[in-house]
């Protein structure tokens, strides 16, 4: 026998009787585990319970506790008054008197009577700036903040892109404002310029509610300016969309086109957008482009689900198995080592490299965690900013069996479907390229639409940019070479986009269908071998005594 006694065990610790005490110990022991067990389930329970609710329902007491007896004291009084028609108009004389007299006393309160001295100051001065260099203005839009008074009474402090104060006071005024102050310097640029760290892009969801709701207002006969205003008021509670929308009025209002004011808010619409909205001024079909691409951004942003949820499921079940097998070795083993050794059971095996496992994680679990979170971090950042890592991650993605095909499907979707758009939209050919490959975050695929720039200046045909490219499918560069031939690249290149999309989805499926029974199966195995090697010494010693 190769077997061992377990390290710090009592060589002589079966002097006691193993016949009787074994077996009354195993059965406290499991009945410890399983107790200990429960024990775990229910204060994860009650903590989670704590951290969603109760937490909440407390802080939510306490601050509206006072709120709640005010409202039931009111509720009170006035379900009296109903009651009593005579002491319901005293009710509402006494109110009308209080509120003239919290009016008065706002009005005459120091603090407001500076305030406003100060309002009014700020307004003098601008009056007096407007008039000599607030009226110079500058080459490009500048960022400016301003403090006004909205129409509905109350004071706003926002910012807006403009050429001059004068500019900038002129429009809010034609919008109702009273403005009291506008500046701009260098750290309001850096705050809330187009090309500031905070600034944001508009959501996909929110993007497609804006396009459908525009080309609606438009074909009802709503000018585009006040399309715009109206979208301003229904989606003004974001303050960067508010911003945003605010200032492509004033571009409007300006006598810029409405691309030109689109493209000056940064970030926060696509450059595709930005660029089939200036070939739809031209042509002077911008409802339609409108609609077109409130339907493009639909498809691209179901594609873009269809591939969060192939990358999201097994990912999740992953990081269960994970934190299952983790558990089981930190907490579970180590209950089943003590039964060894207060039994003097002899391991071997599988058995005694699952235990050295499970005293190594409990030695070294925080060590492994920090190093795991700092090399994501460093994978991530490395990701974003070497582009050779960031190519070489991509290749390596896209040469794996299943997943390959997947980004492979998506890309040539997405890749498809914008050019169809941008060549239906009479957008030019090189122009069309240059935004594809702004589009894409594939390393692969810019090389190939600057291949294929390079081949359009050349005067060769867009097709030789796709020969021979193992990450484009035989099926595309066909597809291609057919609309080239034919003059309809455009109806081609839709044709493209819809097979890969059909193609993407269905392997997706396909995936899915696969890969749950395989995780859930792997997950079991390796439970299952880890369970199985420690409780086979239990029964070894149950046999012993019986």
């Amino acid at each position: 026998m190769n077997s061992q006694p377990l390290p710090n065990q009592n060589p002589h610790s079966g002097s006691k009787n193993p016949f009787k005490m074994p077996s009354l110990g195993l059965f406290i022991t499991f009945k410890t585990i399983f107790e200990y067990f429960i024990m775990i389930i229910q204060f994860a329970f009650r903590g989670f319970k704590f951290c969603t609710f109760d937490l909440l329902r407390n802080l939510y007491n306490a601050i509206s506790g006072g709120v709640d007896h005010a409202y039931q004291k009111t509720k009170n009084i006035v379900e009296t008054g109903k009651e009593n028609p005579n002491l319901e108009q005293q009710k509402k004389k006494k109110s009308n008197i209080l509120n003239a007299d919290l009016g008065d006393l706002l009005k005459n309160s120091s603090y407001m009577k500076k305030k406003i001295a100060k309002l009014e100051m700020q307004k003098a001065l601008l009056q007096e700036e407007l008039k000599g260099e607030g009226a110079v203005r500058s080459k490009k839009t500048k960022v400016y903040k301003f403090t006004a008074k909205h129409p509905n009474g109350k004071l706003e402090v926002g910012t807006i892109n403009g050429y001059s104060k004068l500019d900038v006071n002129t429009f809010l005024i034609q919008e109702g404002y009273e403005v009291y102050k506008i500046e701009s310097n260098e750290w309001t640029e850096f705050l809330y310029g187009s090309t500031s760290l905070f600034a944001v892009k508009m959501k996909t969801k929110d993007l497609l509610f804006w396009l459908t709701q525009l080309s609606t207002y438009i074909k009802s006969g709503i000018t585009l300016t006040e399309s715009i205003k109206i979208l301003n008021n229904q989606m003004g509670k974001n303050k960067y969309y508010k911003r945003a929308f605010q200032s492509i009025i004033y571009e409007l209002t300006m006598g810029e086109s409405f691309s030109s004011a689109l493209e000056k808010q940064g970030t926060m619409f696509p450059p595709l957008l930005i660029n089939m909205i200036k070939a739809a001024e031209a042509t002077g079909e911008l409802e339609e482009t409108l609609t077109d691409m409130a339907n493009y951004y639909d498809e691209i942003d179901k594609t873009h689900k269809q591939m969060i949820s192939a990358i999201t499921y097994p990912s999740v079940i992953l990081l269960f198995s994970v934190a299952v097998i983790t558990f089981i070795m930190v907490w579970v083993i180590p209950e089943f080592v003590k039964i060894y050794e207060d039994s003097d059971v002899t391991i071997t095996g599988i058995t005694k490299f699952i235990i050295n496992a499970s005293q190594f994680l409990q030695k070294n679990i925080m060590s492994m965690v920090i190093f795991l979170v700092l090399t994501a971090v460093v994978l991530v950042f490395s990701y974003q900013k070497v582009k050779a890592f960031r190519k070489s991650m991509q290749e390596f993605a896209m040469r794996l069996p299943v997943f390959g095909k997947i980004i492979m499907y998506n890309e040539m979707a997405v890749f498809a479907k914008t050019f169809s758009s941008l060549l239906r939209n009479n957008v030019y050919i090189t122009e069309s390229i240059d935004i594809l490959s702004r589009i894409t975050n594939n390393e692969i695929y810019k090389e190939i639409m600057y291949n294929t720039i390079n081949n359009i200046v050349k005067g060769e045909k867009i097709s030789e940019a796709f020969k021979d490219q193992w990450a484009v499918p035989e099926v595309a560069y066909y597809m291609i070479v057919t609309g080239e031939s034919t003059g309809q690249l455009a109806e081609m290149m839709s044709k493209v986009s819809s097979y890969y999309q059909e193609m993407h989805r269905s392997t997706i499926s396909s995936l899915k269908a696969f890969i749950e029974p395989v995780l859930i199966t792997f997950l079991a195995v390796i439970v299952g071998i880890i369970i199985l090697a420690v409780i086979v010494p239990m029964f070894n010693l149950m046999n012993q005594i019986g």
